[in-house]
């Protein structure tokens, strides 16, 4: 209790003490879009000379300059710092909470997008390779979990847009290329779609994987019923 009173009396002392504008030169090299994680953005931007920032639904955060280079924001509860070497992105200031391991988001090129910014721009095949490029840096990245895509994909079904859906799943499949319920989504798909053959080829492909699928021996008693 004692700590934390200490610290809002100092930022308080370095708030008064310190101009909360900053250079042109610093508003330029710094104005962005940072990557706060592999699939979340932490955009910085100015209004009149001062520091502001959008993140996670929020437009108007506001920062408090500590330093020219430092700021503090209260929602993520963390001194920020400015670093232009090698390359401008955005460290947080060691503290006993992050236990020696150092943040780092780097900044974005002007036409990067996230994954899920590629596949929303309906750009799916970029989605898909910046997919994989977690997949090889955090295989068990949470962004990238099947259950997840899966969740994604089902949402699209219920909003009857099965294009989209199709493409999620394609995706799913291509991190995922032994797992007998990737392609069972597939199937599910296709046949939404009316799509029998692509259906088909797709549930064999998963109950080769896994014989006991339900869900997908299901699916093909379904079409075989039918075609009776």
């Amino acid at each position: 209790m004692k700590r934390t009173l200490f610290s809002l009396i100092l930022l308080f002392l370095l708030f008064n003490c310190t101009s909360q504008k900053n250079s042109e030169e610093f508003i330029k090299v710094t104005s962005g879009r940072y990557l706060f994680n592999d699939d979340e953005i932490l955009e910085i931007h100015f209004e009149k000379e001062e520091m502001h920032a959008k993140w996670r639904g929020n437009s108007n955060i506001g920062l408090l300059k500590l330093s020219d280079s430092s700021f503090y924001m209260r929602e993520l509860n963390e001194k920020i710092l400015f670093v232009s070497k090698p390359e401008m992105h955005i460290e947080l200031a060691p503290k006993t909470e992050h236990k020696g391991v150092v943040y780092n988001f780097r900044k974005l090129n002007k036409n990067e997008k996230t994954p899920s910014e590629y596949f929303k721009a309906k750009e799916f095949d970029k989605a898909l390779i910046a997919f994989k490029a977690i997949q090889k840096k955090d295989p068990k990245s949470a962004i990238i979990r099947e259950r997840k895509l899966q969740r994604i994909g089902d949402k699209f079904i219920r909003e009857n847009d099965f294009d989209t859906a199709l493409e999620i799943f394609k995706i799913n499949q291509h991190l995922y290329p032994n797992k007998s319920n990737v392609f069972n989504n597939l199937g599910k798909v296709y046949l939404l779609q009316k799509d029998t053959a692509n259906a088909i080829l797709n549930f064999k492909k998963s109950l080769a994987i896994n014989p006991e699928n339900r869900k997908a021996k299901r699916f093909m008693n379904q079409i075989t019923k039918k075609k009776k």
